[in-house]
């Protein structure tokens, strides 16, 4: 199993890196897909898949909504044009409802919506990010902060961790590994931002900005994980699918940076602009 996690590891890091720096379409592409993936094993874990394997009209109005919003944030880059993506998303979702009642409750339908605004909108932060002035470099702030923060947490934890943070949920995650997860992520950051990203923005000092967003980055990747897990418990299955050897599904593996690609997008903008 250990080898199995570590090849899986390595292949997706690879693919990291080659989609990430070529950016543009490749990127919006593989996120897409990721997103597509993502959408389904949600459904399916909330119990909203269609019986015996099959895609019901909720289902398909997710999948046609994701395809709509991509190429909303690919071919306008309008924020406001998101939104009202968003929107029309939900009130697809909606009309699905009104129009084929009683077939669909109404927890279903706000559930499709749920899963559509949980995964795939917020994976496109990942896309946008790398659309910013120093995208090529912010957006690995994305992958650092989540993944290194994971690392430091677990270390930390096996090492001095004595509170626990969330025992019903998770009873091995302590307040300690917490704490030395945003630390460790905080200091990746400084030092990825020290001796690649400096030398490259010259018109101000970015460090000190790039360990704030690690450090954000980091606290809020803890709660994304710890919301995919709530999610797994509430429903009762132990991996949301099985596309990745040793790891579970996409949802398993990218639970954290879902929500952390949103929050490194939004400070990214704030701090040093699109």
């Amino acid at each position: 199993m250990f080898w199995t996690r570590l090849l899986s590891g390595v292949v997706l890091v690879l693919i990291a890196l080659v989609t990430i720096s070529a950016g543009g379409y490749l990127l919006a592409a593989v996120c897409l897909g990721i997103s597509l993936i993502a959408y389904g094993e949600l459904m399916k874990a909330c119990g909203i898949h269609g019986k015996d394997g099959t895609v019901n009209a909720l289902e398909g109005t997710g999948y046609a909504g994701i395809l709509c919003y991509y190429g909303i944030v690919v071919f306008t880059g309008s924020d406001t044009a998101q939104l009202f993506g968003i929107l029309f998303v939900l009130i697809a979702f909606m009309f699905v409802y009104v129009f084929t009642f009683p077939r669909f409750r109404a927890e279903q339908v706000m559930g499709s919506f749920f899963c559509f605004a949980y995964a795939p909108a917020m994976f496109a932060f990942i896309y946008q990010t790398r659309q910013l002035t120093y995208g090529i470099y912010l957006v690995w702030m994305i992958f650092i902060s989540s993944w290194i923060c994971d690392t430091c947490a677990y270390a930390t934890g096996i090492l001095i961790g004595r509170h626990k943070m969330t025992p019903k949920l998770s009873p091995k995650k302590s307040v300690e590994g917490a704490i030395g997860g945003v630390a460790g992520s905080a200091l990746a950051g400084g030092l990825y931002a020290h001796f690649l990203v400096e030398k490259v923005v010259a018109e101000q000092e970015v460090t000190w900005i790039f360990v704030l967003l690690s450090a954000a980055g980091a606290m809020i990747s803890q709660v994304g994980d710890l919301a995919a897990s709530a999610i797994k418990r509430n429903h009762e299955i132990k991996d949301y699918g099985h596309l990745i050897p040793g790891h579970g599904g996409i949802m398993d593996r990218f639970d954290s940076v879902i929500f952390t690609a949103p929050m490194i997008y939004a400070l990214a903008v704030l701090l040093i602009g699109k």
